[in-house]
């Protein structure tokens, strides 16, 4: 189901529409048992949600599981009857789409190639946003979508100009021209157009300055306030948006500001930068960024905003994104992985809440991409970075075989990297390779995180993302489409087919 043609079919004209704005402002039925639609669905899609826990590989969800509803558990997101799984890969600067003459993948993707590849049906380079790997815009679903007159909206725990929100509202040749200060390096790529574009371009139009001009979401909410300016504030207030905080005064809104949200079109930025992880909100409750909303809560009034008004309407599309899952896994910190794990799903059941309710909805829960190679290992045992010596490879003798490790012996352990369990014994060692450990809902209740009694070991393979499939969970119609083995770029075409804007 690759689409290279269905997406940029639409180019032209929808540019022309993304670059007005920005001056101008200065599916099929399935049954019921297949898609849980409890009957009451008829086949017609109004309103599409679409959940991204940023790098939430197979194991993400499996630790996520266990450390809080045990093994015979599940997650709000593994009870939607349709699972799969998604191909992440992008492609190289310059490359054709996949199945043409000059295709060049890169196995492991970016949170900006990834998003580019569901929000336009298009392989692209990492760090690109709205346009293929030759620097061509393409439309997103969500511009489809306002162009087609739905509602839209956009929720992240990232700054809101993060690549993963970005790629539905902005189109740049390099995801850090973010706004409001940037250079000509963060924005241009010579190498991809073959010259520097001239500062009107779009492609090098910072994504702030795209998002307070091009209405394309109506309802904005997340972090990243300090990417904006009084300027960006004005233009948002001119198309009809209410400003929750202020970018001018960079005044950040608070929970409570949103539950009192009102009207068409929301804007509302609870941080300067990425939000706040749950674990800091909860240990200092007096803090500012302890009056942040969780992501459940900016879920729900976001499908307020937007529900309220498409009653009436043909519906909506929105996107939300759990950023931090993604965020703690570079930075190794399984404890605050697991947790954010666990808000992002909390998220999913405020979405699949609504839709249950609704019989019109199709909700979408994937991942860009899987981060850090998370495992889980037995209890007890220790990695290969522990042991003084590797596994020995069985199979050295075969003449094929280039992988002969350059220590002999086997899976000894290494006491000098291995002093204690990462967030128990040994956590301020910098040399410790050892696993962390957390108790579980199955682990008697004396049993504590951090110890060698905690049931579930954790481990990662690297601060960086991996090229593994993420699982895809879906319900409503035309969740048969995501049974099985899917390509990102399909999610393009499932979102823009089930809401009928192409």
């Amino acid at each position: 189901m690759k689409r290279t043609t269905s997406a940029l079919a639409a180019t032209g004209a929808l540019v022309a529409i993304v670059a007005a704005s920005l001056v101008g402002a200065a599916a099929a039925p399935a049954s019921a048992s297949a898609n849980g639609n409890d009957g009451r669905n008829d086949g017609r899609v109004k309103n599409v949600i679409y959940l991204v826990g940023d790098g939430m590989g197979r194991t993400h969800v499996s630790a996520g599981r266990e450390r809080y509803y045990g093994a015979d558990g599940r997650l709000n997101m593994e009870t939607m009857p349709s699972h799969g799984y998604v191909s992440t890969y992008a492609v190289q600067k310059g490359s054709a789409q996949p199945g043409e003459d000059g295709f060049e993948p890169n196995y492991v993707t970016d949170s900006a190639s990834a998003a580019t590849a569901w929000s336009s049906g298009v392989k692209t380079y990492n760090a690109a946003l709205g346009v293929d790997a030759k620097g061509t815009l393409v439309p997103t679903a969500m511009e489809l979508a306002k162009k087609a007159g739905y509602r839209t909206g956009n929720v992240s725990t990232a700054e809101i100009t993060d690549a993963t929100p970005a790629g539905q509202m902005s189109h740049v040749l390099a995801r850090g021209c973010q706004g409001p200060v940037y250079s000509a390096k963060s924005c241009q790529d010579a190498e991809v157009t073959g010259a520097e574009l001239p500062t009107d371009d779009l492609r090098v139009t910072p994504v702030a300055k795209q998002i307070a001009r091009n209405g394309t979401a109506d309802v904005i909410l997340g972090g990243g306030l300090s990417r904006f300016d009084a300027a960006d504030e004005k233009a948002l207030r001119a198309q009809g948006y209410t400003v929750l905080g202020s970018p001018a005064s960079q005044t950040v809104a608070t929970g409570a500001d949103l539950a009192g949200a009102k009207g068409d079109k929301v804007f509302g930025l609870f941080n300067q930068g990425n939000l706040t992880i749950e674990k800091a909100k909860r240990e200092n409750p007096q803090s500012i960024q302890a009056k942040e909303p969780n992501l459940a809560a900016m879920t729900t009034k976001a499908i307020s905003l937007l529900e309220g008004k498409g009653k009436k309407g043909k519906g909506f599309y929105l996107q939300v994104e759990g950023a931090l899952i993604d965020k703690r896994s570079h930075a190794n910190d399984a404890a605050q992985t697991l947790e954010e794990i666990k808000a992002f799903d909390d998220a999913v059941k405020a979405a699949l809440d609504f839709a249950k309710k609704d019989g019109h909805t199709l909700v979408i829960v994937t991942a860009d991409h899987e981060c850090a190679g998370f495992n889980i290992i037995e209890k007890g045992s220790f990695t290969n970075a522990e042991a003084a010596n590797p596994p020995v490879n069985v199979d050295g003798g075969n003449t094929a075989n280039n992988s002969t490790p350059s220590r002999a012996g086997g899976n000894t352990k290494d006491a000098s990297r291995s002093t204690g369990i990462v967030n128990g014994a040994g956590s301020n060692d910098p040399h410790n390779f050892a696993p962390a450990t957390f108790r579980t809902a199955d682990d008697p209740k004396d049993v504590k995180d951090g110890s060698p009694e905690a049931s579930l070991w954790l481990t990662y393979l690297s601060g960086n993302h991996t090229g593994a499939d993420v699982p895809i969970y879906s319900y409503g119609a035309g969740s048969d489409k995501m049974q099985g083995s899917i390509d990102n770029t399909d999610l393009f075409d499932i979102v823009t087919g089930a809401l009928r804007v192409r």
